[in-house]
């Protein structure tokens, strides 16, 4: 009797004990865009066996979810609330992407991303974007990509311009980003070089050449092509069936053209839309 007892016993502790996810996260990315959006990307290993992930999202509105192994397989998944729920089935790397509106706020001309955040993480910030002010000192900066450590986070930044006449009297844009951040009673001195040409309008042949330049199949290169034609956004469905490509195929061409910066995918009502990056 005493045995059943405890075996009851601990039953009822396994049952009521919370169930912890066991995985790392190798990277977290935000892309930031000039409206706001903030395109946030994980990349996390399981653990070995695990079948269930519960991974809690940033943000509050969630936009075109991606969840897919190392080599662009769809990975099985479903969202409750704020927390998305991922069976790996196997997988030894899970990659997650989605965009919400909810981690930049604006106030006046100054834009601030906010992020608590378990893992330190990268924020790539828009093209011609000033940093006015980071709430600690960033491990690391290359470009326009700041590495912020663990905890609440926030980096502010603004659009400004200044003009610079070069010696081959090209339009230029370059644009001087100087922090001064304090650690305690230690000033921090933060200079940011953000600066590249202004984009001019390109002609089609321009455009070709330039895709030429790329490492790209002949289905990307049609694919951007349909979109130059359209303005720079198209539906996936409509890009889909102007190059003659089956529904996976595309799928998996969008993730690659997403992934190497290219193109944008933005989820509809009723269907996703991609629309050119550069």
């Amino acid at each position: 009797m005493k045995v059943g007892k405890i075996t009851v016993l601990l039953m009822a502790v396994l049952l009521l004990t919370p169930w912890v996810s066991a995985y790392s996260v190798s990277s977290l990315v935000l892309t930031v865009y000039e409206d706001g959006y903030v395109k946030v990307e994980y990349e996390i290993t399981p653990e070995d066996y695990e079948s269930q992930i519960s991974l809690p999202l940033p943000g509050g509105h969630y936009e075109n979810f991606i969840v897919e192994d190392s080599w662009g397989n769809p990975v099985d998944f479903k969202l409750n609330n704020d927390t998305l729920i991922v069976y790996p089935g196997g997988a030894s790397v899970v990659r997650v992407s989605y965009y919400t509106p909810d981690l930049t706020s604006k106030r006046g001309i100054v834009w601030t991303l906010q992020l608590n955040s378990s893992y330190s993480f990268t924020v790539v910030l828009p093209e011609g974007a000033v940093v006015v002010d980071l709430s600690e000192v960033p491990l690391e900066i290359a470009g326009s990509s700041i590495t912020m450590p663990p905890g609440n986070q926030s980096v502010s930044y603004t659009f400004q311009e200044r003009p610079y006449r070069g010696g081959s009297g090209d339009e230029t844009t370059v644009i001087l980003v100087l922090g001064i951040l304090t650690a305690g009673a230690v000033g921090v001195g933060l200079v940011l070089w953000l600066g590249r040409g202004r984009r001019k309008s390109l002609t089609e042949d321009e455009f070709r050449k330039r895709l030429e330049s790329l490492e790209l199949t002949e289905e990307e290169k049609r694919a951007l092509l349909y979109l130059f034609g359209r303005g720079g956004r198209a539906s996936q469905a409509e890009v889909r069936e102007a190059i003659g490509l089956p529904k996976t195929t595309a799928w998996r061409m969008f993730r690659r053209l997403d992934r190497k910066g290219l193109v944008r995918i933005l989820k509809g009502k009723k269907e996703n839309w991609v629309e050119l990056k550069f």
